[in-house]
């Protein structure tokens, strides 16, 4: 895991306000790739879902493993596809504070597709398993 982290400004787990709605703005009869770099937390912090934690400490890579068996029935019903799951290695290009722990592409068949799975109640309350586990994340939509 990464112990160096960028400064709090730059450090984002969850979409600011208004950031979703970009992707609305993306051709709507096109799919869309995210690209998703993550970076984990050494220990999990459940202390904004205390309901989901565990009963002993476990390591945000641990806990992103809870959210990513959990998301698969998401990702499934939404038409998605993960074309790209791993370990990230050395920044080669870009600030040496900006290392990732992992990268995940995942292929919608809209921009809709992926709006709607994000704000469902269901795949919400699974997200706080994904915010335990990150310390720092980049969401990146591309018409690739």
């Amino acid at each position: 895991m990464s112990e160096t982290l960028p400064p709090d400004d730059r450090r984002t787990i969850d979409p600011r306000r208004g950031q979703l709605r970009t992707v609305t703005e993306l051709p709507a009869d096109q799919p869309i790739t995210m690209l998703n770099l993550l970076r984990f937390r050494e220990v999990a912090d459940y202390s904004n879902a205390g309901d989901l934690a565990p009963a002993k400490p476990i390591s945000g890579a641990d806990a992103y493993r809870v959210y990513s068996r959990g998301a698969l029935a998401h990702l499934e019903k939404a038409g998605a596809e993960v074309v790209l799951q791993g370990d990230c290695g050395p920044t080669v290009i870009g600030p040496i504070d900006e290392s990732w722990d992992s990268i995940l592409v995942v292929r919608y068949p809209s921009p809709a597709a992926f709006v709607e799975m994000v704000t469902s109640p269901e795949y919400q309350s699974l997200t706080r398993h994904r915010t335990a586990a990150v310390a720092d994340s980049r969401l990146i939509a591309t018409t690739a």
